[in-house]
């Protein structure tokens, strides 16, 4: 019997290294270093100015659905929670400008000057009950703090795009009853195609018109991924969206869409990385979308799934040695973009 217990250990032992090893892989891509942004809604938003802000070498622009500015939170949940979730009181934009500096000074984050080429797409409704619109202009008025600040700096080009009527969520060109409200899946059928406009806003004009995604969407190991082993608090599976040209194997640009909380794969199936609009327009402008997952976990407390962006997965989780921040950098690397 206890030969048979070893025996069968031995080949479930396999069975595991044989999974691991047939687990899929992100592609290799010919990609553009110029044509490289990340974009997020909610906590994905904060994460998005998070990646910028601490690699602005790689991704000098960003869109942020919803969120508010860089080093908001300062480690504290109940900050995250009051002043930049319900801006009681409002972030302090040039208080915060001014910390990014210092971080970037002692290396902490990025050289700011990466920035300088920069474009910065900022988008939240009138409408936004869970982040308040004085928080997300607060976004807005941190970048305009670092660039106003620094000459080297006035190239980076920053649009505040919140004079539209919508709740908290991203808006997708369909019309429906929910632009108004903040429910699962977080799409809000406003009639406003808002991944057309952040696309626009990131890569410029598009080359040419979007019409059905015709690219192949595909899971990948997160795990593999690990730096150090580390735990980065991730869902086991991710998703990324190959247009045509990029699996031809032509010179594809790269967005990195980070969902909200409570609208990662678990909660809301494929609905974000199907539906959310930027498939069709990756298409349009050749540009492959990696699609994070998170995992919603009770220990650390992150029932919802969100992005960490007050500190749950570690002091340094804004910085260039956060666990999440070190994930997204190892997975690109991975894809083929080097610096």
């Amino acid at each position: 019997m206890q030969r048979f217990t070893g025996l069968m250990a031995a080949v479930l032992m396999l069975a595991g290294v044989a999974h691991a090893d047939d687990a899929p892989r992100l592609p290799a891509l010919k990609l553009d270093p110029a044509r490289v942004a990340v974009a997020g809604l909610s906590s994905g938003g904060y994460m998005a100015t998070q990646v910028q802000m601490a690699y602005p070498e790689w991704f000098a622009s960003a869109a942020i659905v919803a969120g508010g500015p860089f080093g908001c939170a300062a480690g504290r949940l109940d900050l995250a929670l009051s002043t930049c979730m319900k801006g009681v009181p409002a972030p302090d934009a040039v208080v915060l400008a001014t910390k990014a500096k210092e971080r970037s000074a002692k290396g902490d984050i990025g050289a700011l000057k990466d920035l300088a080429h920069g474009r910065v797409y900022l988008l939240h409704g009138k409408d936004d009950a869970l982040v308040s619109p004085v928080v997300a202009e607060a976004g807005a008025r941190f970048y305009e703090a670092l660039r106003d600040g620094d000459p080297a700096l006035k190239g980076l080009q920053i649009t505040d795009d919140g004079t539209r009527a919508f709740a908290h969520n991203l808006p997708i060109a369909a019309t429906g009853d929910d632009c108004g409200k903040s429910v699962s899946p977080y799409l809000g059928h406003c009639g406003f195609d808002a991944a057309g406009e952040i696309f626009r806003q990131l890569f410029g004009k598009a080359p040419r018109s979007a019409g059905e995604a015709k690219g192949e969407l595909r899971r990948f190991d997160q795990d593999a991924y690990r730096l150090d082993g580390a735990d980065a608090f991730l869902a086991p599976t991710g998703y990324v969206y190959l247009p045509p040209d990029c699996v031809a194997g032509k010179r594809c640009g790269l967005l990195v869409a980070f969902h909200g909380c409570k609208q990662n794969v678990d909660a809301v199936g494929e609905a974000f990385v199907k539906d959310a609009g930027f498939n069709r327009w990756a298409d349009a402008y050749d540009v492959a979308v990696l699609y994070p997952q998170t995992r919603a976990s009770t220990a650390p407390m992150n029932p919802q799934a969100c992005w960490d962006w007050w500190g749950y997965s570690g002091n340094n989780y804004d910085s260039r040695q956060g666990a999440q921040v070190r994930w997204v950098i190892s997975a690109v690397q991975a894809m083929g973009l080097r610096h």
